[in-house]
């Protein structure tokens, strides 16, 4: 399924598949994925929202947390854990939305071709329904808003 820019796909069960081609180098793309000042940049989901936290400890074992607030005020956070770093070519992760929700393993993959990157993002559920309980969330429509401003940074980046 094709949503904007991104193409989304559930090849398991278990798994939701995010594919986005960024006109940046793959080192580029990698910094902005990985610093914490960029990422509060881009990773904010709908109009309005902000991330007044995010703390990334990038390396294997090392955590990542993140808020964010919603235009109303409300916040909601996100954790995790970093099983494997490898820069600028792979990264990943655990991600727990809270007790409500049950943890996930994030892989993204960056690949260059001709100074473009395809970015991969493959989301490990522990269940059918826990996977199809994620897409219900809106989550591939934030993932299209903040990678159109991950886009719009790394312009300014380059």
């Amino acid at each position: 399924m094709k949503i904007g820019t991104l193409q989304l796909t559930t090849p398991t069960d278990r798994e939701v598949v995010m594919t986005r081609v960024v006109d940046a180098p793959r080192k580029l793309v990698w910094e902005a994925w990985t610093t914490p000042r960029y990422v509060q940049r881009w990773m904010l989901g709908p109009e309005g929202w902000s991330m007044p936290v995010c703390e990334m400890d990038l390396r294997p074992g090392g955590k990542w947390h993140m808020v964010w607030r919603r235009a109303n005020g409300n916040e909601f956070g996100m954790d995790g854990v970093y099983k494997e770093v490898v820069p600028p070519e792979r990264l990943v992760s655990t991600e727990n939305w809270g007790a409500e929700w049950p943890e996930s393993l994030n892989t993204v993959t960056f690949e260059e071709v001709d100074g473009r990157t395809t970015i991969i993002q493959t989301c490990l559920y522990p269940t059918l329904k826990d996977r199809d309980a994620a897409l219900q969330t809106g989550m591939a429509d934030g993932v299209v808003v903040s990678l159109d401003r991950l886009e719009e940074l790394l312009r300014t980046m380059a």
